[in-house]
């Protein structure tokens, strides 16, 4: 695969101390475009995913529920910008992912999966064609703009660089920041800044300018809530902050209600829920695989997966909710009747939106359809009944 410019951190194969200890992970955490920004607005700094980033401004349960009846700013600029193109990048990609990306029409987006040989997941991500439009620079042949989490960036970057043909170009858009802005009242506010986001719906994404500043702009989110995720030079993201938090609707949120928006809705969080461990089907992201890759296969892991949609997963990814008012948190063991762990908790907390502890787990088959089980944490019992997801309904702008 031909290098456009590389990063030294995203070299697959840098080398571990004799002790074993690995020597990116001790480096300092990084800057975000927005840091002056957020600390000017009160924002509470916090290490995350390998940056400093606000964990919250007046308060998680206030930015939550601002968000979920209005409208939010998230700093999303951890997150991984890629453009891949080339000639056979429709193949090349899909040899890589579960997705049907030749039909995959230019301004379109879909989730998809970067997997393992075993069909565990190595990220999960955002993948959205380009077409004639050129908002990242020239590219060759097909071209495909791909959101990774910022946690497994670099990770995800060397395996893209290991497993693409040469042919294929991959560059790093780290000149860039990411912003997304969500809630019901998001189009109101942002349509009045960027004219012309209103006619997007939903995983759709267009070119956009705002005071000379190329914009990618697609309506897509980590809430539930309608919203969208705006692509800028990272020089333009602190007056553009500004600019879409002058509008009455919207306010500054921090992480920690980012996590506690994606519990209800019922969106994983990679490392948490999603892992290498973690197939699609065990994960419920069967939408991810595309219906021409399941019949055709030709993606990592798909004997297993294909085999685990034929005969059902091991354990399958649940809602719960839990009596009390106690949040049971990552980690808690599953016991069943019995008295038998079955099975652990990977995210937890209570959900402001419905007044309740919320978590999610993965559970035998036969305890994921239904029923009480108990959680324990710190020696303590907590009853909990397994429930459909998402906790509160998506609303999204199809």
């Amino acid at each position: 695969m031909r290098e456009t410019a590389p990063d030294i951190l995203a070299d697959p194969a840098h080398e571990l101390r004799a002790d074993g200890t690995d020597p990116v992970e001790e480096l300092p955490p990084q800057v975000l475009p927005l840091d002056a920004w957020h600390r000017a607005h009160g924002g509470r700094m916090v290490p995350f995913a390998g940056y400093t980033m606000p964990v919250q401004y007046e308060g998680i349960m206030a930015e939550h529920l601002w968000t979920r009846e209005s409208a939010g700013l998230f700093d999303v600029s951890h997150m991984g910008q890629l453009l891949i193109h080339g000639t056979d990048a429709v193949a090349a990609l899909e040899a890589l992912l579960p997705g049907d990306l030749a039909i995959l029409k230019s301004a379109k987006m879909r989730y998809s999966l970067l997997l393992d040989d075993n069909g565990g997941i190595l990220d999960d991500l955002m993948v959205t064609r380009l077409g004639d439009s050129q908002p990242f620079g020239e590219a060759e042949g097909a071209a495909f703009y791909m959101v990774v989490n910022g946690a497994t960036k670099y990770d995800d970057i060397g395996h893209l660089r290991e497993h693409l043909p040469d042919a294929i170009t991959l560059n790093h858009l780290d000149d860039r920041a990411l912003l997304a802005v969500q809630g019901p009242k998001a189009v109101d506010a942002l349509d009045r800044i960027v004219p012309g986001v209103a006619a997007l719906t939903f995983m759709t994404a267009g070119a956009f300018a705002w005071q000379g500043h190329a914009l990618w702009i697609s309506r897509s989110g980590y809430t539930g809530e309608d919203g969208f995720e705006i692509s800028l030079p990272e020089e333009a993201a602190a007056d553009f902050a500004d600019a879409i938090t002058a509008e009455p609707e919207v306010k500054p949120i921090g992480l920690g209600a980012r996590d506690s928006l994606r519990l209800e809705a019922g969106l994983p969080l990679y490392g948490h829920d999603l892992s290498p461990d973690i197939t699609p089907v065990a994960a419920d992201l069967g939408f991810a695989l595309s219906k021409r890759r399941r019949e055709e296969g030709g993606f990592p892991g798909a004997e297993r997966i294909l085999a685990e949609r034929r005969d059902g997963p091991a354990l399958k990814r649940v809602g719960l909710i839990v009596e009390g008012r106690q949040p049971v948190r990552e980690g808690a063991e599953v016991i069943d009747d019995a008295g038998t762990v079955v099975g652990h908790v990977t995210s937890g907390g209570f959900g402001p939106s419905v007044q309740l502890p919320i978590a999610m787990a993965y559970l035998p088959p036969a305890l994921a359809q239904g029923g009480v089980v108990t959680l324990l944490q710190r020696g303590k019992r907590h009853p909990a009944r397994v429930v459909p997801m998402p906790f509160v309904p998506h609303r999204y702008v199809r």
